[in-house]
């Protein structure tokens, strides 16, 4: 066989392994990893050069210092601020939507998700509200809060350093401008009619498959303020890259490196605080994202979806189909492994046709955060499936509708702020 043709059949397994999820999706990364070397694809030094890629680096880092505001109990005094200033279940909702897609923006949106999970269920008990009304609102809350900020879902990086290979990036909130707009709408679209569709079930008896809330009374208040203090200063540092000239990975590595230095975190606690298998999703697809650039592979498959449009088709229906394309596959596989299978291809995509290709890129990521009408989009939305007491045809009901919400405000700001073809 010849590259193209085995870099096409591996990127059918990685899809179908990424929908089946019979075998753990990092495994499935780098076996396709493997089989690139094996076959004389790809060498071993570029294969696995996605390893020690700079976005790598900055996963690590913001891990154990996203890990430190878990560890101390730092996110949950934050989370539990929510009670302040709901008194009614769609106040309650609002706040608990407001409050995680903030932290999302900042932080693991599945981690931000998990530690917030049992303190909703908290919530829940205390007000006499069934959890099943406010589970799921949360972790829609955490997928969409991950495209306020570059660090704030993977996927995110993933185009990013598709665009460094070119010489471009996006800015550090620049996903916010299309993340923040629907971030906003999802909340408006709970708090006016998504309520209604809401689930009425009573889950209140399902208190054991989540766990209760962890007691961090133990932990010096010290230890909470300089967590705090060390993520609002690595922000900053992040969305002043340019004015101070110190790389993002290496701004994320000094506060990490910092909370261990003053004992905020031992050193057992920040390696339990990085996520292994995003780290080989991304370094095992952009090995697969290099072979179907290097071969010729993607460019095979952009060429093939261009000839589906037309010879010129209008950017609108462009963006529609790469945007829907991106919706149906995050729901049916982990959002991180669409951005990453979807990414390469919108890159030749954007070579064939002349267009700006952090246009198609943002189109992608927007797209793929759109994991709400199944339970196995994201990580977030299978932990909340029996604490919630959800079936299957309850994300349907819920998240479809919530879709084409996020549809109707992404496309339009897509087209008016990230043209295909800007003038």
């Amino acid at each position: 066989m010849s590259p193209i043709e085995i870099t096409l059949y591996l990127l059918l397994f990685a899809t179908l392994m990424f929908v089946w999820e019979r075998i753990p999706l990092a495994l499935t990364a780098i076996i396709v990893c493997l089989a690139l070397v094996l076959t004389g694809v790809l060498d071993a030094k570029v294969a696995f050069n996605g390893f020690i890629n700079t976005n790598v680096i900055l996963f690590v880092g913001m891990f154990i210092v996203g890990g430190a505001l878990f560890q101390t109990g730092m996110a949950n005094r934050i989370g539990g601020l929510v009670t302040r200033f709901a008194r009614t279940e769609r106040q309650l909702i609002v706040a608990i939507m407001l409050i995680v897609g903030v932290l999302s923006g900042v932080l693991s949106n599945t981690g931000t998700a998990a530690v917030l999970i049992p303190v909703v269920i908290g919530i829940a008990a205390k007000s006499g509200f069934s959890r099943s009304r406010l589970l799921m609102p949360l972790v829609f809350a955490a997928a969409m809060g991950g495209n306020l900020s570059l660090i704030g879902a993977p996927g995110n990086l993933i185009a990013q350093s598709a665009l460094q290979q070119i010489g471009q990036a996006f800015s550090f909130f620049e996903y916010a401008k299309i993340g923040l707009p629907i971030l906003v709408g999802g909340i408006l679209y709970f708090a006016l009619f998504g309520h209604r569709l809401l689930p009425a079930g009573n889950a209140q008896a399902a208190s054991e498959v989540v766990g209760k809330p962890r007691d961090f009374s133990e932990v010096p208040r010290w230890k909470q303020l300089t967590s705090l203090a060390v993520m609002l200063a690595t922000i900053l540092g992040m969305v002043f890259e340019s004015a101070i000239g110190i790389p993002l990975h290496i701004t994320a590595c000094i506060g990490a490196a910092f909370l261990v230095l003053v004992g905020v975190l031992t050193e057992k606690q920040a390696y339990q605080s990085i996520d292994t298998q995003t780290i080989f999703i991304f370094g095992g697809t952009l090995a697969l994202a290099t072979a179907l650039e290097q071969t010729g592979a993607g460019t095979l498959v952009a060429s093939t979806i261009m000839d589906a449009l037309g010879s010129t088709p209008s950017p609108a229906l462009l963006l529609i189909v790469i945007f829907t394309i991106s919706c149906v596959l995050t729901n049916f596989m982990s959002n991180t492994a669409t951005t990453a299978l979807l990414v390469p291809i919108g890159m030749s995509i954007a070579a064939n046709l002349g267009a700006d290709p952090r246009a198609v890129l943002m189109a992608i990521v927007i797209g793929g955060s759109c994991a709400y009408a199944t339970p196995i989009g994201m990580p977030a939305n299978l932990m909340v499936l029996s604490a919630g007491g959800y079936r299957f045809v309850d994300y349907v009901k819920c998240g479809l509708p919530l879709i084409l919400v996020a549809g109707a405000i992404a496309i339009p700001l897509l087209l008016l702020l990230f043209p295909f073809f800007p003038s």
